[in-house]
């Protein structure tokens, strides 16, 4: 392997050329002591004898030096996770080999079993445990691993920066039982026993010899082996970078330089040279190409002026329109609202901008909105906007601005004034435009076009709000002579397109015209799945290795051969981990070319920051992104060849626009789905046609959901008295909401509740109840000159900003000094460590009063609806590398405590019993039960269950806290969408629709057909779909045969104890016995 493509392992093994093995700069020897192993007679078994006289006498010695190795590392490493360098065991293993231990010798072992050796200079930050703290009381046990002459105070001499790291792989994983833990869970350090280190160590033993059985087997018969060997292994003999000018390298003339975008090698070349790196072990396991597509033109019936012609040509190159553009225009034309649903980078934002184009030639005073979901696509959008106006003779005088939050308020005026097209959100017309539409009206007088993009955006709790807001909107522009407004949306390819404009906007279907044929041209698109190989292939126990270290690595390889490429990460907190992972990696490769073409890109990054960071991509200047998806959507950063999906990503919608981001200038590109070991990625790997085939899910709007429309009609009430004929606008269900919620006055107008007055729409909140924020200051260099970070809501500080912690801001470690909850300040301190935290934390989601109990039909039980506490504590957290806890750390910490409501059922003890008989653990049933009954409601994402966390469900350890026996689903804090009362009021259909599925799902243990859920907060790593079924029975009263219950066999599963007691009632909300609702689900 070259030294420009390290692979996956991000403590590559520099070239020496030199043959003094023994290098310079060595540390001193620290001895730990190690007992020889006795030679006893075996009494049980007896072993296999293996005959080595085949191999060549060096190959016998260097076995011998291999097992000393073998045997001091599992001592070393049974104790605690430590880091062991090199010279801190070297004289031990010299001691049982009685003679020398030569970095040449550890070398060839690196060249004979690649996968399970690491032999490499780093950082000497990777192998501490604790920040450098004299006042720290917590021991660093990296401190045993430093020269003894060091320890003591006898030497001046500076500490290296680097140190030379020793370490085996282990099929051994501490955890509870000793068995194998899942790819995604932690690793828990713990005292291993004598009898599992000699296991391990005959083990790694049987390994070298099948490796040495290889290497003889695949010799030619003219060839040395032990030669080849040899030469093999100088490309593993590491180069300390603390003293680089001392070896002569392959790469001090510098490295190749990155090609430019116009140069870089096709995707299918650069496929074909992956496939042939070292470090590739076919973990393309789908692979499907989209062959390139020619664009199809069309004419207008209407032809554009030469003005407009010119200005298109002038600004972007366009000399012709594409089938899809030419459509909507036209439909424009005749008088039609429309919306258009094609693929990303088809060209969409033409389909408006012509038509304002053409109003404002036409009538200079024709004003404009234009609605996106996020201000960075707002921005980007305004930019492009002026510079077409800029380039159209007699149009360059029209102001465009921005109006939303940010917008100071001494400026709003003068937008209102002079602005002939503003780009907003949402939130700023319910909150701002509506409310105060008397000073609009002159505006919305002359509005012309208003336009939503990423209308695909606008579903479930907020697409509902949005479509009540939309219904006001209408209703005020009728109410002041505008009848002429024309709608138009756009979205990525959806399966509703149609319906979803008519449930946002309230038109009549017969007015919309439907685009959906794509006349844009693609180039070829290459999408892979790409499965983590073996650590080792002959030892698979050992487990995969990271999804991360997969991403990563393929992330550099990318970008090393001009390949601009994004990972999309599915939450902050692995976007920052990704991004501090690639600055390891490219900072040890000596890549800092690269690494300064790299940025991550998330929320919570403040204005300045993600402007400059859209600049920098959108310029070119950025060869590789690190997102959440808040990238998802259209915001153009420039031309992307490639996109990598680490993890299954919320649901097939939002997968497929992930990997529409790259080839967005025509070129070849390429998607790649990294699958994690969560049971959903490893669904969708074992069903890879369904990434590709399967429809997406509609989206959703909630029409008849009572508070949602209550809440917006008080708000239409104060901005006009409302009548029962704007029945046209909110539906049926107006006239009762307005007989019962709202006043009436003589005439029979309704006005605003008092309780929402003076201004309703400050009471309703359509994106939920905004949460306080905490503020992240770096005070590093002195208090004084602390500067922000960014910020972060409540709910995320709880858990990402404990006092001890690490948190991670573009990558860079931070340790929080103090978390004051009365300022809501953050301190932090920028570290240089090699470690991350993990919280250590348990929320509970409690009933706390029943308001409401309905019958479950054809059953004798009943769901309860009503209020719930979210109890969230945090209690320490541990220190990890790798995804091996190093130390446990406890906390003291305010819990975080909010109300919120939901419904529930409980469940029958007896089915609770049958599990146990069964071995199956109750709450694995019960999760998978919840998700099962969220996947059958339409407006399940907008909901959350108690998710059931795999550490917490296994541990040896019993512990106290034990959680009743029911089904909990409940409303996201503070939202007042009233999801949970629809699901309630639907209960029984909802319950049986999931029995259905579960039941006749044709997967074994499980799918995201029936209980897996890609919602899972944690990862879907408790589930039981036989305890799913049985617990779904047992509410509908269907007769359970336990002979189809099978025994739990998963050893790991067995283990631990379980957590579930039976549920108690939940008192009621008064003295008085609530009555059973008996009514049918609709």
């Amino acid at each position: 392997m070259s030294d420009k493509d390290p692979g996956p392992s991000s403590r590559k093994s520099k070239k020496h050329t030199l043959d003094d093995t023994e290098g310079k700069h060595v540390e001193d020897v620290v001895e730990v002591k190690v007992k020889k192993p006795k030679t006893t007679k075996s009494k049980g078994k007896q072993k296999v004898q293996r005959n080595y006289d085949h191999w060549p006498e060096y190959l016998h010695s260097l076995f011998k030096v291999y097992k000393a190795l073998n045997t001091v590392l599992a001592f070393v490493t049974s104790r605690k996770q430590l880091g062991t360098t090199f010279p801190s065991i070297r004289s031990t293993v010299e001691n049982i080999t009685k003679q020398p231990l030569n970095m040449s010798q550890v070398a060839e072992l690196k060249a004979l079993l690649p996968e399970i050796i690491t032999f490499s200079y780093v950082p000497r930050n990777q192998i501490r445990v604790n920040v450098a703290d004299k006042a720290s009381d917590e021991p660093d046990f990296s401190a045993c691993m430093e020269p003894k002459d060091s320890r003591l105070g006898l030497t001046n001499e500076v500490e290296p920066e680097h140190v030379l790291l020793l370490e085996f792989a282990e099929s051994w994983k501490g955890t509870p039982g000793g068995t194998s833990a899942s790819q995604n869970a932690p690793l828990i350090p713990a005292t291993r026993t004598a009898a599992a280190t000699k296991k391990l160590v005959e083990k790694r033993n049987d390994r070298f010899v099948k490796a040495v059985d290889e290497l003889l087997a695949a010799t030619p018969a003219a060839d040395d082996s032990v030669a080849l060997l040899q030469a093999a292994a100088r490309d593993h003999i590491p180069v300390n970078p603390d003293h680089r000018g001392d070896y002569l390298t392959v790469d001090e003339t510098g490295h190749m330089p990155v090609p430019s975008p116009e140069d870089r090698a096709s995707v299918h070349d650069i496929l074909v040279e992956l496939e042939g790196q070292r470090w590739y072990k076919d973990q393309i396991v789908e692979r499907r190409t989209i062959d390139a597509r020619e664009g199809q033109t069309g004419q207008l019936t209407q032809p554009l002026s030469t003005s407009i012609q010119q200005a298109l040509k002038n600004s972007r190159n366009i000399t012709s329109l594409y089938s899809h553009q030419a459509a909507a225009i036209d439909g424009l034309d005749s008088g039609k609202d429309v919306i258009v649903s094609t693929s990303t980078a088809s060209g969409k934002s033409v389909i408006y901008q012509v038509p304002l184009l053409r109003f404002l030639e036409k009538e200079p005073r024709t004003k404009a909105i234009f609605v996106y979901p996020t201000k960075a696509l707002a921005q980007d959008q305004k930019t492009a906007l002026e510079k077409l106006l800029q380039a159209c003779p007699g149009l360059e005088h029209i102001q465009v601005s921005t109006y939303d939050g940010d917008t100071p308020t001494e400026m709003r005026a003068g937008i209102r004034a002079s602005a002939s097209v503003i780009f907003t959100n949402f939130d700023m017309i319910h909150a701002s435009i509506l409310p105060h539409e008397e000073i609009w009206r002159s505006f919305l007088k002359h509005l012309k076009l208003f336009v939503a993009d990423e209308l695909h955006y606008y579903t479930g709790t907020f697409g509902s709000h949005v479509a009540q807001i939309m219904r006001r909107f209408r209703r005020i522009c009728a109410a002041i002579g505008n009848h002429c407004t024309r709608f138009v949306s756009c979205s990525a390819t959806v399966s509703n397109p149609l319906a979803h404009m008519v449930n946002i906007f309230g038109l009549d279907a017969a007015q919309i015209k439907v685009v959906t044929e794509d006349g844009a041209p693609t180039g070829l698109k290459e999408f892979l799945i790409w499965r983590s190989p073996y650590v080792d292939d002959l030892s698979p126990e050992i487990g995969r290795q990271a999804s991360m270290v997969q991403a990563t690595a393929l992330f550099r390889f990318l970008m090393k051969r001009g390949i601009r490429v994004i990972l999309f990460c599915k939450i902050r907190k692995v976007c920052e981990l990704a991004m501090k992972t690639l600055r390891t990696e490219l900072s040890s490769e000596g890549r800092h070319d690269i690494l300064d073409r790299v940025q991550s890109y998330r929320g919570g990054y403040s204005a300045e920051e993600r402007r400059r960071i859209e600049h920098d991509a959108f310029s070119g200047h950025l060869l590789g992104i690190v997102a959440t998806n808040a990238l998802e959507l259209g915001v153009d950063i420039g031309a992307l060849d490639a996109v990598l999906m680490l993890g299954f990503p919320v649901n097939l919608a939002s997968f497929r626009q992930q990997a529409g981001r790259a080839g967005r200038r025509k070129r070849d590109s390429l998607a790649v789905f990294i699958a994690e070991g969560l049971p959903i990625d490893q669904y969708y790997l074992n069903n890879p046609k369904e990434l590709f085939d399967k429809g997406t899910d509609d989206l959703v709007v909630d029409l008849d959901n009572k508070i949602i429309l209550e809440a917006h009609l008080q708000c239409a009430a104060l901005e006009m008295p409302v009548c029962l004929k704007d029945e046209q606008y909110f539906g049926p269900l107006l006239k009762e909401i307005c007989k019962t919620k709202l006043h009436r006055d003589h005439e029979g107008w309704y006005h605003p509740h008092n309780k929402y007055l003076p201004s309703p729409s400050r009471h309703v909140s359509i994106r939920g109840v905004q949460e306080d924020k905490y503020v992240l200051v770096d005070i590093t260099k002195s208090l004084e000159s602390a500067k922000i970070l960014e910020e972060i809501e409540v709910s995320r500080a709880v858990f990402e900003a404990y006092e001890g912690g690490v948190f991670i801001h573009q990558g860079k470690p931070f340790i929080v000094q103090e978390l004051n909850h009365d300022t809501k300040l953050v301190k932090l301190i920028q570290v240089d460590v090699n470690w991350t935290t993990k919280q250590r934390d348990f929320t509970d989601v409690n009933a706390l009063q029943t308001y409401r109990i309905r019958k479950i039909q054809r059953s004798p039980h009943h769901a309860y609806y009503g209020r719930v506490e979210i109890f969230c504590q945090v209690f320490g957290f541990y220190k990890m590398r790798h995804n091996v806890i190093l130390d446990v750390v406890d906390v003291e910490s305010n819990p975080w405590i909010h109300e919120t409501t939901g419904l529930w059922i409980d469940i029958p003890n007896f089915v609770l019993e049958m599990l146990r008989e069964k071995g199956i653990k109750p709450a694995r049933g019960i999760h998978s039960a919840e998700h099962a009954f969220m996947n059958q409601f339409s407006l399940a994402s907008d909901l959350r269950t108690e998710c059931k966390a795999e550490e917490k469900e296994y541990l040896k350890k019993e512990s106290r806290r034990k959680r009743p026996a029911r089904l909990i689903i409940y409303d996201p804090m503070g939202q007042g969408s009233g999801v949970s009362v629809k699901a309630f009021e639907r209960v029984s259909d909802i319950l049986y629709k999931a029995y259905a599925a579960v039941e006749n799902c044709e997967c074994e243990e499980g799918c995201a057909k029936c209980i897996l859920s890609s919602l899972c907060k944690e990862g879907n790593t408790v589930n039981s779909k036989a305890g799913a079924l049985a617990i779904l029975k047992s509410i509908l009263d269907i007769e359970i045969d336990p002979d189809t219950i099978p025994y739990e066999t998963d050893e790991r599963k067995l283990k631990g104890h379980d957590s579930i007691v039976s549920a108690s009632p939940v008192h009621t909300k008064t003295a008085q016995k609530l009555p059973v609702e008996c009514v049918d689900d609709k």
